[in-house]
């Protein structure tokens, strides 16, 4: 019997790797927090999943190592966040205590999908050697 990797991983490989790009965004807010005119924008993670699950088998093909690499969500799962502090004057939209909490939120739930995928990898590795460590 084959081993469909793609089935047993597939789902949380994508999660892990819209964390990854929503981390990056998060990471933007926070550097740019004191940038007029800056606004703060996150990733609707629960759309972005749907995307994913949606475009499976519908990658995107580099044609030149020069080419921008292509992102896993969606066009319309980057949004600009909703601002929830009276606005300063000069347009900027990062409450640096939202992002941060997020990032925080963000970074530990990509830790518990990584623990989650190595249990998996240990599961399987288990099963392919006869249950000998």
């Amino acid at each position: 019997m084959a081993i469909n990797l793609d089935k047993l991983m597939g789902f949380h490989h994508q999660a892990l790797q819209i964390r990854t790009d929503r981390m990056e965004v998060l990471a933007g807010n926070l550097a740019n927090a004191n940038t007029p005119g800056y606004k703060a924008r996150d990733i609707d993670f629960q759309k972005a999943m749907k995307s994913a699950q949606q475009s499976r088998g519908h990658t995107l093909t580099r044609t030149n190592e020069n080419h921008i690499k292509g992102t896993s969500f969606g066009t319309g799962d980057l949004q600009f966040r909703v601002s929830t502090q009276p606005d300063t004057g000069d347009g900027n939209t990062v409450d640096v205590q939202v992002e941060r909490n997020t990032f925080l939120d963000n970074g530990l739930r990509y830790q518990a999908g990584m623990e989650f995928l190595n249990g998996k990898i240990k599961s399987m590795k288990k099963a392919l050697s006869g249950g000998q460590q």
